[in-house]
């Protein structure tokens, strides 16, 4: 048997292990809305006890739901540029490349703080036109090491909450700067959902603190210039929610009378650069 690695993670990097933990649940379900093996395969390799960060598979939609809508979005992209740049920031143990499987003419970097990639690089391997990048998101030196010679796509999913507005805002700019066409695909948190964090059980047991709140894309248009808006979802409103269990839907539908908390959980998809 092959022996187990070790976890040694705090914080804001810590968060990734409940997303490997749902998704990997969600892979034994008899419905699975991600259907992730790979996830089950790694989260079985860690010397860890996920019960330590309170998480259950009851939870498993409100990270499967994204995951699989950025999966539909993400091939879309690759679909329309198989010559293309793929940048995964806060990546964490997600297996994305592996899932998606690009094609050979797909540049595709996983970034993460250090230590996550240290983990990754003991629990995944590796595959032709795949580079691992260990850089905080703020530190946007990583940007200068990933060649600017066609359009890219940067997927941030469950990172932005982490970052101040002006950070988040910064790293937005300077990427499409750089890359001059493709899109960006990342997901928010409301500004409620912000103020209310203390009640999340993730972030008090990991001591994580959340900043970027985005009550609309308008928000981040502001912002961000030289972007425009491809489409927007909250969790209740994206296609991937039709497979989450009845009574996750029946959430959804209450959802309709009550605008701020459907808005808590929003999936965003932005283009930047000439239109085709």
């Amino acid at each position: 048997m092959d022996q187990k690695v070790s976890v040694d993670l705090s914080g804001a990097p810590q968060t990734m292990l409940a997303t490997l933990y749902l998704k990997a649940l969600d892979a034994d379900f008899a419905r699975p809305i991600l259907g992730d093996r790979y996830a089950k395969e790694a989260a079985a390799r860690l010397d860890y006890d996920f019960t330590d960060i309170g998480i259950t598979a009851k939870w498993a939609p409100l990270i499967t739901v994204r995951t699989a809508q950025y999966d539909i979005w993400a091939r879309q992209f690759l679909a329309v540029h198989p010559r293309c740049t793929v940048i995964h920031l806060g990546c964490g143990m997600d297996s994305r490349v592996f899932r998606l499987d690009p094609g050979p003419d797909v540049r595709w970097y996983d970034v993460d703080y250090p230590e996550v990639i240290a983990l990754r690089q003991q629990v995944f391997g590796s595959r032709p036109g795949y580079q691992l990048l260990p850089a905080s998101a703020t530190d946007m030196s990583w940007l200068d090491q990933i060649p600017a010679d066609g359009p890219a796509l940067l997927l941030a999913e469950g990172i932005s909450m982490y970052l101040t507005a002006d950070e988040g805002a910064a790293l937005l700019s300077r990427f499409v700067d750089r890359f001059g066409s493709g899109e960006l695909q990342i997901d928010f948190y409301s500004r409620l959902a912000i103020r209310s964090q203390k009640g999340h059980t993730l972030v008090r047991r990991t001591g994580s603190k959340l900043f970027w709140g985005v009550d609309s894309p308008q928000d981040v248009l502001d912002r961000v210039p030289g972007i425009r808006l491809l489409i927007a979802v909250t969790l209740f409103d994206a296609s991937t929610f039709r497979g989450a269990p009845r009574g996750f839907r029946m959430a959804g539908r209450l959802s309709r009378i009550a605008p701020p908390l459907r808005r808590t959980l929003q999936y965003h998809r932005y283009a930047f650069g000439p239109v085709s």
